[in-house]
């Protein structure tokens, strides 16, 4: 999907419902983000006004080294198309994988964008690399450190997305050879304390449940846990919510993944399963509700957890 920088648009209403999103739909999804957030449901009545008000925040996101998947994730998202809801209800100005925009252009609306009196929320998707002054990685002839360690800190909020920038993801792993880190770890010297949404790929209702609490909140901070997750979204353990949970607590487990005992839905442990040490909201919410990791019969990998490709492997092994 691409988008047109700098285009005027109609109401966000009149947008949602160019993409077939109808007044319904839309209530619905706030409805659902508001139980995903722990609210009321009276609540969805303020996510509404604050994701149609004519002032859409403007928002820069920043790629680093990743596999963009966090991303993809957004936009294979269904019930209905979270990326139109993204797209459309907030003022998405850079996005080096979505914009229409390259080369020079490119450039001038991430510039225009940052230099806004207005200032903007900043979205950054991947691990930092930092070895060598960050050479590893580059953007515009610009390491991704450099570029970040300018725009961050100017930002009025910034949200790490995805497990490569909370954490370094697959890129910190060992033996990490770019030294590449999360954003708070690579930017700490500058100030910058991101908001967590962990996961691999992350739920997008939470990046979304995120930036509404942002934009409801007068851009205060929500709860956050000591890794800087925000407390609505990674309070509990995947095993405390695991639909499998009965057959934990029964002493049933799977002996292998093709055995009768697992198509009957006993717990994994047995096979590698670390939902007690994972935290993230993945059985409440799925993946766009329909489904999630467990549930179709993989063990949770513990993917919203520092350095997982390291401590929880190997994957298919009892912890």
């Amino acid at each position: 999907m691409k988008f047109a920088v700098g285009l005027g648009k109609p109401g966000a209403e009149e947008r949602l419902a160019q993409h077939g999103v109808t007044r319904r739909d839309f209530m619905k999804f706030c409805s659902t983000l508001a139980a995903v957030m722990g609210m009321e449901a009276s609540f969805a009545h303020k996510i509404a006004a604050a994701m149609t008000a004519k002032k859409r925040p403007s928002v820069v996101w920043l790629h680093n080294a990743e596999c963009t998947g966090c991303s993809e994730s957004i936009l294979r998202t269904v019930r209905p198309f979270i990326d139109d809801l993204i797209l459309d209800t907030i003022s998405l100005d850079y996005h080096e994988t979505l914009m229409a925009a390259a080369g020079h252009k490119a450039e001038e609306a991430l510039h225009q964008a940052v230099s806004s009196p207005e200032g903007f929320l900043c979205v950054i998707e991947g691990g930092i690399p930092t070895k060598d002054n960050g050479i590893y990685g580059k953007v515009s002839g610009k390491t991704m450190l450099q570029i970040c360690s300018e725009i961050a800190p100017k930002a009025k909020a910034v949200i790490a997305y995805g497990t490569c920038a909370t954490f370094g993801g697959v890129q910190a792993a060992k033996p990490n050879p770019t030294e590449a880190k999360g954003v708070n770890d690579a930017l700490a010297a500058l100030g910058v304390k991101a908001v967590n949404i962990a996961g691999c790929p992350p739920n997008p209702y939470n990046l979304v449940g995120t930036i509404v609490h942002l934009l409801t909140n007068n851009l205060a901070i929500p709860d956050l846990d000591q890794l800087n997750r925000p407390i609505m979204f990674f309070g509990e353990t995947v095993h405390e919510n695991c639909p499998r949970l009965k057959h934990y607590d029964a002493g049933e487990f799977a002996p292998s993944f093709d055995s009768e005992e697992a198509r009957k839905g006993w717990c994994l442990a047995k096979l590698g399963c670390k939902g007690p040490v994972t935290y993230n909201n993945c059985p409440k919410i799925k993946f766009n509700q329909t489904n999630w990791p467990v549930e179709a019969g993989h063990p949770c990998i513990g993917c919203s957890e520092p350095n997982f490709w390291d401590d929880m492997s190997p994957f298919y092994q009892e912890a």
